[in-house]
């Protein structure tokens, strides 16, 4: 803030020493202030916090408002008699898939459609409090072009992580299982490899064409026809191929991966996230907990209350409920048990089988299925960001990452509750009307 200022932590409370000789802070293009502010990194809370905000829109400083100065051509946000939190972050989404239309439902709309619903389901989680998604495949690379959307200002909406098209086997859950072979176009599906060399290769492809992390398809699926959750679909040696490609180019892989072998070959395989994780075992537990190479867990433990009570209304195929309802209750048990473990946890809702909008709802059941609200927090904050290998960028507030913050009335803390219905969103140093 152009003179000394220095931080000081007592007892995890953050206090400023100003020197006498300071001046107002006229070099900071934006001031964000609360009534409070949840740290993440230490589960402590500030009073009274001012938010520094460069051009860049990365924080450049934190003071306690009660003392510091700033000039009047300061851009002040001012979030009022609120508790101020990170920009929340949703590491298993997929934007171009609307929740209410499903199984043969979608063969009304041209290919086009699913691009344009993208724009209003991305705009729906910014809403949400959600600055950040990881988008864990789309066709026709949806997400990519997306994302470029927003980043050049043409759309609204979060920071994309993208993956272009998963990855997955010949008739696999990531493949195309709905259509006769008269109606399948020519050749492999985009993203479909059956050695480890032809999985390389499409490591390669997407990445290439935009993909910043990539997505596999270890075992069959819920909302897929044709597989069963619990079939293993890609062997250790195809999954080990995948991760160390991917790893060559610097690029994190996250797994779909609902039955156990195939959770526990994932892990062995050195693939950084478990999506769904539904039916991990107890050795798979041990596995995770005990890498060396942090693995996180992506369970999505409260959507089946949706697709449940919508699903056949919007076209979900009987079948696919079957897998939904035979899962739901064994995943929220097992999330339970790998928290308990000491596992590492992510925030992943699967939006797209449930509305965008929605998500923040996920956070009741984190905590009723055993996880603290802080924990509940971290896990859509500090751990995401240390999972998306972007602690320097997002998931804290704190200097030098981006000024994605979110408002709410009361105390999350005391009512994790509060994040289904966020009261003010900041992306970059920027307030979202």
């Amino acid at each position: 803030m152009g003179n000394s200022v220095n931080f000081l932590r007592n007892a995890g409370v953050l206090a400023i020493a100003l020197a006498a000789s300071s001046t107002p802070a006229s070099a900071q293009s934006t001031v964000i202030t609360g009534a409070r502010m949840l740290d993440v990194l230490t589960g402590k809370v500030i009073e009274y916090p001012a938010i520094f905000v460069g051009e860049d829109g990365r924080i450049t400083g934190i003071a306690d408002a009660r003392v510091v100065k700033w000039g009047g051509d300061v851009n002040h946000i001012d979030l009022g008699d609120r508790t101020l939190l990170p920009g929340l972050i949703d590491m298993h989404v997929h934007l171009d898939s609307p929740a209410d239309i499903g199984g043969y439902r979608g063969l009304e709309f041209t290919d086009s459609f699913w691009g344009m619903v993208a724009v209003k389901n991305a705009r729906d989680m910014l809403d949400a409090g959600f600055t950040t998604v990881r988008n864990v495949g789309s066709d026709n690379r949806n997400d990519i072009g997306l994302k470029q959307a927003i980043d050049n200002g043409y759309a609204v909406g979060p920071r994309i992580v993208p993956a272009g098209y998963a990855l997955g086997a010949t008739g696999g859950h990531c493949d195309s299982t709905f259509l006769p072979p008269s109606l399948e176009k020519a050749g492999k599906e985009e993203g479909i490899g059956d050695s480890p060399d032809e999985l390389r290769y499409q490591v390669r492809r997407q990445r290439k064409y935009g993909a910043e992390v990539i997505k596999v398809c270890a075992t069959g699926g819920v909302f897929s026809r044709n597989t069963e959750p619990g079939q293993q679909q890609l062997s250790e040696e195809h999954l080990r191929a995948i991760a160390d490609e991917a790893h060559q180019w610097g690029v994190r892989v996250a797994a779909h991966a609902h039955g156990g072998d195939g959770i526990k070959a994932a892990i062995k395989a050195g693939i950084d996230t478990i999506e769904h994780a539904s039916l991990v075992d107890d050795e798979g537990i041990k596995l995770a907990a005990a890498r060396a190479r942090p693995v996180w867990f992506s369970m999505d433990i409260y959507n089946t209350e949706y697709t449940q009570a919508e699903g056949a209304k919007n076209g979900v195929l009987e079948d696919n409920l079957r897998k939904d309802r035979e899962v739901a209750q064994i995943q929220r048990d097992n999330f339970r048990k790998a928290h308990k473990a000491g596992v590492k946890m992510v925030f992943g809702s699967d939006a797209g089988v449930m509305p965008h909008g929605e998500i923040g709802k996920q956070f009741r059941v984190m905590v009723d299925y055993g996880m603290t609200p802080l924990e509940a927090i971290q896990a859509a904050t500090r751990n995401a960001g240390q999972a998306l290998d972007r602690e320097k960028d997002v998931g804290a507030i704190a200097v030098g990452r981006y000024a994605d913050i979110i408002a709410v009335d009361g105390d999350p803390l005391a009512n994790v509750r509060e994040l289904e219905s966020v009261d003010a969103v900041v992306k970059g140093g920027k307030r979202i009307r």
